[in-house]
Formats: structure tokens, C-alpha cells, sequence
């Protein structure tokens, strides 16, 4: 089995996620998610991995939280919507980040939880993946795992587990749009 590194956005999108991937790989998770803000809210996101990651017996890496280089990549795109320009950014930091950890750790191949939300462009993340394995010269499994009603599936399995889904994706611009849609 080949070693995996997927990248974690939440714990409610990890558990489906690697359920399918552990038929065919070793995985390990990445939890590198610099746009979630506030603090409180990475704090509890990370927690929640690493509690699921003890129930599941399964290995999970956490760099620290740097914020500030999220913000510093998403500067100039603050008015870009939900699947604009600042997510592509976005997605690019954060898998970024995973294929040099996968280089630098031996992994060969890099797969991402982000497409099963129906909130992101699957297009999008893959596009970024894709052009980061070119780069570095390690596989990225482009795949769409919200197909075959995988969202629901990962909703219902993160409930079994006692894991709580957000209402965001943990940017600062995701909660406000969602704040504007609770409003209308």
C-alpha cells in the first residue's frame, strides 16, 4: 500500500474521506487549515481531529497556525465570493504546504477532504493540486468525493462519531457571507 498524505480541512470531512482511501492506501492526516479564524474556532477544529484521530487510530500531523500568512496570500482578494480567486489561493497555500511535508516525509501521494464539501469548486482544488504535484513531482488524487452523495455520507458518519459540523468554511470572509445569508 502506498503511503498517503491527506490534508484535513475538519473533522467532520475527514472520517468518509478516509474510509474510502484506507481500502487502498496508508494514510496520514495534515491538518494545516491557516484561514480558520477565530482562534477559537481553529482550536476547537483542531481538537476535534485529534480526538477523531484517536477513536479512528489513525495518525494525524499539525503544524502550527499561521494566520498571518493566510491573510498575507489573500490580500487584495477580501471582496472575492465564495469559489472566487481568494479560494484558489486559499486551496493553493494550504496543499502547498502538504506536498512539502509529503516530499520532505517520503509520501507519494497527496489527496485533500476539501472536495466533498458542496460549498467548494472541486474544480478548483484540483486544479491546484494538480499543478503542485507537477511542481513536485509526488502524485495528488483528484478526486470528488462529494459524487455519489459523499456529503451526506460524511455528514452521517461525522454524527456517529460525535463530531460536529461547521456552518463556514473558517475564513473570516466564508462567516461573513454566511452571516448575510442568515440575515436575508
Amino acid at each position: 500500500m502506498s503511503r498517503l498524505l491527506l490534508h484535513v480541512c475538519c473533522g467532520p470531512c475527514a472520517p468518509h474521506v478516509l474510509d474510502l482511501l484506507r481500502a487502498g492506501h496508508e494514510v496520514t492526516g495534515f491538518f494545516y487549515n491557516p484561514n480558520i479564524q477565530p482562534r477559537r474556532e481553529y482550536e476547537f477544529r483542531r481538537l476535534e481531529v485529534e480526538r477523531l484521530a484517536a477513536r479512528l487510530g489513525w495518525s494525524v500531523v499539525i503544524p502550527p497556525y499561521d494566520m498571518e500568512a493566510w491573510f498575507a496570500a489573500v490580500r487584495g482578494l477580501e471582496r472575492e465570493p465564495e469559489r472566487g480567486r481568494r479560494c484558489s489561493v486559499c486551496f493553493r497555500l494550504r496543499l502547498e504546504r502538504a506536498f512539502r511535508h509529503a516530499r520532505d516525509h517520503g509520501f507519494a501521494a497527496v489527496a485533500s477532504t476539501l472536495s466533498i464539501s458542496p460549498y467548494k469548486s472541486t474544480a478548483q482544488i484540483n486544479e491546484q493540486g494538480l499543478a503542485l504535484a507537477r511542481e513536485h513531482g509526488i502524485a495528488f488524487l483528484a478526486e470528488n468525493f462529494k459524487g455519489r452523495d459523499g456529503f451526506t455520507a460524511a455528514r452521517r458518519r461525522a454524527a456517529e462519531l460525535g463530531i460536529r459540523h461547521q456552518d463556514y468554511c473558517g475564513c473570516v470572509f466564508s462567516k461573513a457571507e454566511m452571516l448575510l445569508r442568515r440575515r436575508r
